[in-house]
């Protein structure tokens, strides 16, 4: 599969701001199952991108704007071939063991509720693949996939949990942190999901099973990704993959990510407080 992207983000300063600083990670990296195509960065400004890696492996850029300005706005756009590896995530860059996954973080800490909750699963099978299958189908039965909404933290796992509704990153945070009680390694995806003619920005999570290695689950749709999926950027949970980071005190998206065979129309839009 063919998906074509565009992902436009515009941050706001105050009126005059100078001296800007901003990190984007908008730029994903090839694996197994996916191959990039094309894929660029532009800027409203003048100023360079410089590229980098985080701790991570996550591509990255770095830019600063003299001013004064009062927004940046950054449109990442491109094409990557896809390939259905039924959730198989292999030739990723790996700086660090499994094992580093397994750490908490406070949007993916395993609280009282989120302990019984993953303590739930725990009998379902000895076999680990299985066991993070029963956590995905049990977390997708209970807590209820909603659309993001304009927020200054994402939605953490123990709130996704009380509250029996979350966005995907809700979601992801929920996985990882059961995942990690049960002692599977876990981490939170950013990407993007074409899905027939309407697309879309997603965070999904990552498990470590041994002898097989990492394998996706998307537990707001209750399956392991599929070639509709472009993986983005990988972390602990969601402020890792934040696609900008910057001083700012609003970031509105638009995303559209389609079959490139579709003709594009769909375009979704979110404000956000600074991330």
């Amino acid at each position: 599969m063919r998906v074509r992207i565009r992902h436009e983000i515009t941050q706001r300063f105050a009126p005059g701001s100078r001296n800007l600083s901003v990190t984007v990670r908008l730029t994903p990296r090839p694996h197994e199952g996916q191959f990039i195509q094309r894929w660029t960065l532009d800027l409203n400004s003048d100023g360079r991108l410089h590229p980098l890696e985080d701790a991570f492996g996550n591509l990255c850029h770095a830019f600063s704007v003299d001013g004064p300005t009062d927004h940046v706005t950054v449109v990442a756009e491109g094409e990557v071939e896809t390939f259905d590896t039924t959730g198989i995530v292999r030739g990723t860059v790996e700086p660090f063991p499994p094992a580093l996954y397994l750490r908490e973080t406070s949007l993916a800490h395993p609280t009282e509720a989120v302990i019984t909750f993953a303590d739930s699963v725990k009998d379902a099978s000895p076999d680990p693949l299985s066991r993070l299958h029963a956590l995905m189908v049990h977390l997708h039965e209970t807590v209820a996939e909603i659309e993001p909404t304009p927020t200054i933290m994402p939605m953490s796992a123990h709130d996704a949990l009380v509250a029996k509704a979350s966005c995907p990153g809700g979601l992801a945070h929920l996985f990882t942190a059961a995942a990690r009680h049960l002692g599977s390694p876990a981490r939170h995806i950013s990407g993007y999901l074409a899905e027939d003619d309407e697309g879309t920005a997603r965070h999904w999570a990552e498990a470590y099973v041994p002898e097989i290695g990492w394998v996706a689950f998307d537990p707001g749709r209750n399956l392991c990704t599929t070639e509709n999926y472009v993986r983005l950027a990988v972390g602990l949970d969601a402020f890792g993959v934040a696609p900008m980071r910057s001083t700012g005190f609003e970031c509105r998206e638009s995303v559209c990510a389609q079959d490139g065979r579709v003709p594009t129309r769909a375009v979704q839009s979110q404000s956000q407080g600074q991330n």
